[in-house]
């Protein structure tokens, strides 16, 4: 077993409410949640549907995500957001569309800059970074 170095980056700050993404994500599965009155998903966690007709208080339910999508847009960071990013400067931070209609932020991994494009599609993979908390990273779709 490899030994884990000190993770030097900013870490989410689990809540009641987004636990159980987290939960998943350390089982290498992606949830969002779904509204149980109106159907679409949610990301991120709230406790109140944001559906526009809707706002069911207590509707919300966890659904599993295929892990699917393709990059709506992209940036090549090569500032540093924080002080334990700077050995992965360049590095790509990006907003992906998935295939259940969520959009969320996320790294881009595994993929030469040179080739990203708008539309590509993607699939989620997983970052261990510590024994609590699993971070979810995008590559090329089957691969």
């Amino acid at each position: 077993m490899a030994e884990q170095t000190e993770y030097k980056k900013p870490l989410p700050t689990l809540s009641n409410l987004s636990r159980p993404f987290w939960d998943a994500t350390k089982q290498h599965r992606l949830t969002f949640q779904r509204c149980k009155l109106c159907g679409p998903h949610v990301f991120y966690p709230r406790d109140i549907c944001p559906g526009p007709e809707c706002f069911g208080v207590g509707s919300m339910e966890w659904a599993e995500s295929s892990g699917r999508g393709w990059i709506y847009s992209y940036t090549i960071s090569h500032q540093p957001a924080h002080p334990g990013f700077v050995p992965e400067v360049p590095y790509v931070f990006a907003i992906v569309q998935l295939e259940e209609g969520v959009r969320m932020n996320t790294n881009i991994v595994g993929i030469e800059h040179s080739d990203l494009r708008i539309g590509m599609p993607v699939e989620v993979g997983w970052d261990d970074v510590t024994p609590e908390i699993t971070l979810p990273k995008f590559g090329r779709r089957g691969g």
